[in-house]
């Protein structure tokens, strides 16, 4: 089962507010990620790219660039509610 994006917001300190097209509403934290793929560094060092998040088309999962993503069902399992 996937659990589509509807809608993500870019938070203070590297935090997404996600809304899955259910309407549950999940808060997930890129920090760890950053020093754990090459990647998402650029997240931190390339100034505004964190804000340009978007929703993939069809919902199944969300990008900033071709390089970096984070599929639907890793945003629902390792989210937190709100």
């Amino acid at each position: 089962m996937f659990y589509r994006v509807q809608e993500v917001t870019p938070l203070p300190a590297y935090g997404l507010m996600v809304r899955f097209v259910n309407g549950e509403k999940k808060r997930y934290d890129v920090r760890p990620l950053l020093d754990k793929w090459e990647p998402f560094k650029a997240l931190a060092t390339v100034e505004g790219l964190f804000e340009q998040v978007k929703v993939d088309p069809g919902g199944y999962g969300i990008s900033w660039n071709d390089e970096i993503d984070l599929a639907c069902n890793e945003l629902w399992e390792n989210g937190d509610r709100s």
